[in-house]
């Protein structure tokens, strides 16, 4: 199970620096796909064997040039309840301003660790001034500086070094673990309720995760899997909901900690900016993926050609990744609410699907001679092989050329395409790699 980690401070103090400084190095390997790079303000940090993720709160507030002290404190409670340890991040050359003192007074307050970050000591005379800021009551200061990157290598290690120890859950392994994820008042606390019904008796929660995401056991109708109920969507919010960012750290958990997302849109709004985050997130975890278009039976027009729209929008705005189920559905009458249990668990199928290595070359190889990748500079590039690696969390094809280097981006998605036309992997991030014969 992931960490995750929450910067807050006030503006311009360099949360963004940090954020950029301490997931660069994972960044690079994380965007594989293009795409992915839409929003900044979630990431993975690998360090020491440990994998966590860090949002920058501040990035999902849309005018920063007017955030006041409002803004700030709902942040830091939305911080404070999410995540596992909180960065504080103050700027050393400003000092302790009335905002870092108002931040502190909340942080004080909490059981979660937090660390005091003081950004832009660039020298080692600042690094003497950084002791004002034990004046906030929140413990030794950590001395670095985002931009040229001193100090971070200490900071990791006192992340780290903070982190509850997880409780491992008693999972059945081969159940599929889906979460619903969307923004706020979608419909997702309606659409898991519609799921389970009122016979509640069959559903066990398994709580014991340090991070409390509930797993609810749904076996009924001849399915059988896990919802993943983030942290919460039963008990009343103690955050305001009109947060943008707020839903967006709330789904990161349930994300992480699923196989399947349900990603729920509003019928009425149509999909918007928010959508597209959850999304990323969805795709930047290599998760399966279902769309659930919700209220569907409060649409006027339901005709066959206001589907193809809607769905072409869709599909157009998550592209390049285009294979996956859109379902119509209403949480309220209960309508195909079975289709999108079904087509959640085709994504899990899919992402387990296993192809034999003959059928693959039987299939693939003649494609290949048919359409090779376009030669580069004046060299032809020939696949020889292809075969399926065993054991990946998702289906992952390798292709052995001659000259891997020059197997540019569209020819591996003409290699995906094919690949999807001829086994069903919908629902699934699929990975090609081109090695070295």
């Amino acid at each position: 199970m992931g960490n995750l980690v929450a910067i807050v401070g006030r503006p311009n103090v360099g949360k963004s620096t940090l954020f950029n400084r301490l997931t660069e190095s994972r960044q690079a390997i994380v965007n594989e796909r293009e795409g992915t790079t839409r929003d900044r303000q979630y990431g993975k940090v690998e360090w020491c064997g440990n994998e966590f993720s860090i949002v920058d709160t501040g990035g999902w507030v849309v005018n920063s040039d007017d955030i006041f002290e409002e803004e700030i404190r709902k942040q830091v409670m939305i911080a404070v309840e999410e995540a596992d340890v909180v960065l504080f991040v103050v700027d050393v050359k400003n000092g302790v301003t009335d905002l870092d003192q108002e931040v502190a007074s909340i942080l004080r307050r909490t059981k979660k660790p937090v660390i005091l970050v003081s950004n832009k000591a660039d020298n080692y005379d600042l690094h003497y001034a950084s002791a004002e800021f034990y004046s906030l009551g929140l413990g030794d200061p950590v001395s670095i500086s985002a931009i040229n990157g001193s100090g971070t290598g200490e900071l990791l290690d006192s992340i780290v070094a903070k982190f509850p120890n997880q409780v491992t859950e008693i999972l059945e392994d081969d159940v599929p673990k889906v979460a619903i994820v969307g923004r706020p008042n979608v419909g997702k606390s309606s659409i898991v309720n519609a799921f389970i019904g009122e016979d509640r008796n069959i559903v066990t929660d398994i709580a014991g995760t340090t991070r409390d995401s509930i797993y609810t056991k749904y076996d009924k109708f001849g399915f059988n899997f896990y919802l993943v109920d983030t942290a919460g969507i039963r008990r009343k919010k103690s955050v305001s909901e009109d947060l943008e960012y707020y839903s967006v750290v709330r789904s990161i958990r349930a994300i992480e900690n699923a196989d399947v997302c349900v990603l729920m849109i509003d019928a009425l709004r149509g999909i918007e900016k928010q959508d597209l985050n959850i999304f990323s997130i969805i795709q930047r975890n290599n998760k399966g993926l279902v769309v659930v278009v919700n209220k569907w039976d409060l649409v006027e027009e339901k005709s066959q050609k206001a589907i193809d729209t809607f769905t072409n929008a869709i599909r157009s705005r998550l592209a390049p990744f285009a294979d996956f189920q859109i379902v119509f559905a209403s949480a309220m009458t209960k309508q195909r609410i079975f289709k999108v249990m079904e087509a959640a668990k085709r994504a899990y199928d899919n992402r387990v699907r296993k192809v034999s290595t003959s059928k693959l070359n039987e299939e693939m190889l003649p494609l290949i001679e048919a359409y090779p990748p376009p030669s580069n500079k004046g060299k032809y590039i020939k696949i020889k092989y292809v075969t399926q690696l065993p054991n990946t969390r998702i289906p992952s094809f390798v292709f052995f050329a001659n000259l891997p280097q020059y197997v540019k981006d569209p020819y591996k998605r003409f290699l995906e395409n094919k690949i999807r036309e001829r086994w069903d992997f919908c629902g699934t991030p699929i990975n090609i790699f081109i090695r070295q014969k």
